[in-house]
């Protein structure tokens, strides 16, 4: 039987139930929290407001969630394993790699790749051992292994540094056999340049890769190439209706699954229980953006519009396990 790394250590993937492939605990600037902590404030506050929210979510019947939050997003293990500890309900699944949308962080400006020039050969990537070090040995000491490969590409395009750290994540994919998610842009078509460069380029299946905010487009031909050409589409902003509407991404994931896709997509909010990039005066507006908005609101909407509940296990339960097991070991 496969298994696949939690916060809590290994499960099978057999027990993964029903689960959310992309959601937050917490999204962080670690500079400025670090030197301004007084918007944080009072950590058992935030650990117990993150057990509350995902313990509602557990009492859906969700039982796991997966965390992308890498560097570039504030990963803060330990902080993950406090609220994991008091949720022995719910799989939390967290992830290696880097989040950038147009250069690699400044730690890697004069390393590996970045120092080909001056050495006079290929240096290798000290992302790649990285990501492989959190993977089979562990995250800073705690002992929680990744089980998730994460990267990012938006409507910047292909720049060098997200290049970069896509290879890097190809590259630490093929020695792991961990599967990738990656924030794309669909709406600049971003999805290919991850073909080219994960798939023709790096030699990675794209059925080990989700495309990750893909319900953020209602091009619903291009979401079909996509899934066509072997992809898992991530249709994980639900409740984020900043530059689409509920209906809209509700919509294109009803004809999506009449057109036979409901076993190529995931689903998720992109939620999280505290998010610093935005003012917390402005998240009242985000009415819908939270974990219980599947369940309450979307699952409804599309039951109704001939989605069965055989096509919602299929997105819930069944891919998102196919997407750990396929490659991995017993």
């Amino acid at each position: 039987m496969a298994v696949v790394e939690t916060v809590r250590g290994p499960v099978e993937t057999s027990a993964l139930g029903r689960t959310y492939m992309h959601e937050h605990v917490f999204i962080l600037t670690p500079d400025v929290q670090l030197n301004h902590p007084e918007e944080w404030g009072d950590e058992d506050v935030r650990i117990a407001d993150a057990v509350a929210k995902l313990g509602a979510l557990a009492a859906q019947g969700v039982r796991t969630v997966v965390d992308p939050t890498v560097i570039g997003l504030g990963r803060y293990i330990p902080r993950i394993q406090r609220v994991a500890e008091q949720l022995p309900e719910l799989n939390i699944i967290v992830a290696t790699g880097c989040y950038t949308h147009t250069e690699v962080p400044l730690f890697f400006h004069h390393r590996g790749p970045a120092l080909n020039a001056v050495a006079g050969t290929d240096v290798p990537d000290p992302m790649v051992d990285m990501f492989v070090g959190d993977i089979e040995e562990g995250i800073a000491g705690t002992g929680v292994k990744a089980g998730l490969l994460k990267c990012a590409i938006d409507h910047q395009g292909p720049t060098p540094g997200v290049e970069r750290v896509m290879r890097a994540v190809a590259r630490a994919h093929l020695r792991t056999g961990t599967p990738i998610t990656v924030h794309t842009h669909p709406g600049s078509r971003t999805g290919w340049d991850v073909k080219r460069v994960l798939c023709d380029e790096e030699g990675v299946d794209p059925g080990r890769i989700v495309l990750g905010h893909s319900g953020d487009t209602t091009d619903v031909d291009h979401l079909t190439e996509l899934a066509e050409a072997g992809f898992v589409l991530g249709m994980d902003r639900f409740g984020l209706n900043v530059e689409t509407t509920f209906e809209a991404r509700a919509d294109t994931l009803v004809e999506m699954v009449r057109r036979g896709f409901a076993d190529r997509m995931v689903l998720s909010q992109d939620a999280s229980c505290y998010i610093d990039w935005i003012d917390p005066e402005v998240m009242p507006l985000l009415s819908q953006w939270h974990y219980l908005h599947i369940e309450d609101e979307v699952l409804p909407y599309v039951r109704k519009r001939g989605v069965t509940q055989e096509e919602i296990t299929r997105m819930l339960v069944d891919v998102p396990r196919r997407c750990f097991e396929d490659g991995a070991a017993g």
